[in-house]
């Protein structure tokens, strides 16, 4: 096993090179991120140049991208483009906690409801519980994220207004007076209940329909129908024969899912007001801000990588003969 993790691990590091080549000269092609200062009337030719020279824009292009590695190794991403005396990676590592749990909080719940639904539609297929799944699993991939968050928001705060009952809140982390320990976490969990809410539709739509494919193919093979002739239970059938093999393409699925919810819950995290990796990324990208883009988008890349590595060594425990191949 731990020959299979190393393997794994050697083939991420090729993939994280090409992400960094291909974020950064994207992200260059974007123009000129000094464009705006250049015609400002307010600041002189010398300061401008100063700041080119300090974020080496005045270099080659390849010679840019192998200082911004440079930087990004030994120093965490270096400064923003207009702020020398501060670190990309001190706002970073503020707003990605915020949006780990809001992603963690949405995935776990969407994993249980999404599983629990798609096993027991395939067990029931074609029953009254399997066509009202498959209807709301249709509706939740057709829902647009913006308009249930902006829904819920509404339903949330008539609510409020009505009976001056605060259940979730429609904006923020946290309270102003959070307090400590079990009612700090209680207050996080009203904060974050509505976005992660609004992320587990969908989620739980794709989860529930993949896995309740899986299962219909993995319940009809040869090995369950000998399970059963053998006289096993169906229970027993069901759990230890086809569950496990079936939860593989599930896994791919969610890996990636939660690799790209860290960079994808943008317009959930800004409706929301959530100091997260969304709201940090539309800042600066309308600041152009090019240097805390590019990080932002190196942390995006390296969660969706290390994702599809867990992947990869859940594959292993689940199926032994994968990490033999």
């Amino acid at each position: 096993m731990i020959t299979y993790v190393l393997r794994r691990l050697l083939y991420s590091i090729p993939v994280l090179i090409a992400a960094s080549l291909l974020i950064f000269f994207s992200v260059s092609a974007m123009g000129d991120p000094l464009a705006e200062l250049k015609i400002n009337p307010l600041l002189s030719k010398q300061t401008v140049h100063n700041i080119e020279q300090r974020n080496h824009l005045d270099k080659p292009i390849i010679v840019q991208y192998g200082y911004w590695v440079k930087t990004a190794v030994t120093d965490k991403f270096g400064s923003p483009l207009l702020i020398p005396g501060e670190h990309i990676w001190n706002d970073l590592r503020r707003v990605l906690p915020h949006t780990l749990q809001l992603i963690f909080l949405s995935e776990i719940f969407a994993l249980i409801f999404g599983i629990g639904i798609g096993v027991y539609s395939a067990i029931r297929q074609y029953s009254f519980f399997d066509y009202v799944a498959t209807s709301f699993s249709f509706l939740g991939f057709a829902m647009p994220v913006f308009w249930l968050a902006l829904m819920l928001q509404i339903a949330f705060t008539d609510i409020f207004i009505k009976w001056h009952v605060r259940i979730f809140y429609t904006s923020g982390l946290s309270s102003e007076n959070p307090g400590s320990g079990i009612h700090f976490w209680v207050d996080r969990f009203q904060h974050l209940a509505l976005p992660a809410l609004t992320l587990m539709v969908l989620s739980i739509a794709q989860y529930s329909r993949f896995m309740r494919a899986s299962m219909l193919e993995v319940i009809n093979s040869d090995y369950v129908r000998t399970a059963r002739a053998k006289g096993l239970v169906e229970r027993r059938v069901t759990l230890k024969h086809a569950f496990r093999n079936a939860l593989i393409p599930l896994v791919t699925v969610s890996a990636i899912n939660f690799g790209a919810l860290i960079g994808g819950a943008v317009i959930t995290e800004t409706i929301f007001q959530l100091d997260g990796m969304g709201p940090y990324f539309i800042q600066n990208l309308f600041s152009r801000d090019t240097y805390a883009v590019m990080a932002w988008l190196m942390i995006t890349a390296t969660a969706v990588i290390l994702f599809n590595l867990i992947a990869d060594i859940l594959y292993g425990y689940i199926d032994p003969r994968i990490r033999y191949e």
